[in-house]
């Protein structure tokens, strides 16, 4: 058997376990969810918007009928989406920014098939919390507002790779911070499309520096919104 197919076999379900067990020791908060009624009035679908850092507990932000969850087509990928399926999440495979039309037709199909939408708008591969465009692109097509949603813990450790991986210890204090929802015109031309970026980028930020100060981790600058990297 190939090393890539028994890390098939044997990350999904050992990373699910790492998950559950963290989040049972765990006290967690959830700071601002009505935020989701607004954004769901008259039984709209909405848009999950979330870091890819914070990635690891972020099944236990969602509650609702059905998430499907933009994930991008690389192996690790699978590895992410076999996991995410054992928390009952579906996912959709490809990324919005990477030549990934097709993957933003899917996205804009499950919103207006009634699914809300799981996405992480700096990923797959950054820069990190920097928004990109795909998001806005699904807002704007599939009629549905984005919830800023920020994770943090008391002590965690921070991975080394490109989005500094967040993995709480079990027994500390995690919060999640759902920050107001976003909504993206249907009309929005370039400009106004652009702006929404910003607004989102600023809105995560904003949200991912008071997860932190509620959850008593270290203190953190929020990024200028709308900044790029070069």
């Amino acid at each position: 058997m190939s090393t890539r197919r028994l890390r098939l076999l044997l990350v999904p379900p050992l990373a699910s376990l790492l998950i559950r067990l963290t989040r049972l020791t765990m006290r967690v908060r959830h700071v601002g969810r009505d935020g989701i009624a607004r954004a769901r009035a008259g039984d709209r679908p909405y848009i999950h918007a979330f870091w890819h850092g914070h990635l690891f507990l972020m099944p236990y932000s969602y509650r609702g009928p059905g998430i499907s969850i933009l994930i991008s087509a690389h192996h690790d990928g699978e590895l992410i989406s076999r996991t995410m399926a054992r928390f009952g999440h579906e996912s959709i495979r490809g990324s919005t920014t990477s030549g990934g039309a097709g993957a933003l037709r899917q996205a804009v199909r499950a919103l207006r098939a009634g699914r809300d939408l799981g996405f992480t708008p700096d990923g797959p591969r950054g820069p990190r919390h920097e928004v990109q465009m795909g998001v806005i692109q699904a807002a704007r097509l599939g009629g549905a507002a984005i919830v800023p949603v920020a994770f943090a813990a008391s002590r965690c450790r921070r991975l080394g790779s490109w989005d500094r991986f967040v993995v709480p210890y079990p027994f500390s204090r995690g919060v999640f911070v759902y920050g107001e929802p976003l909504e993206v015109a249907a009309e929005a031309d370039p400009a106004g499309m652009e702006r929404a970026r910003r607004e989102l980028e600023q809105r995560l930020a904003e949200a991912t520096v008071r997860a932190q100060a509620l959850a008593g981790g270290a203190a953190a600058t929020a990024p200028t919104a709308g900044r790029r990297h070069a």
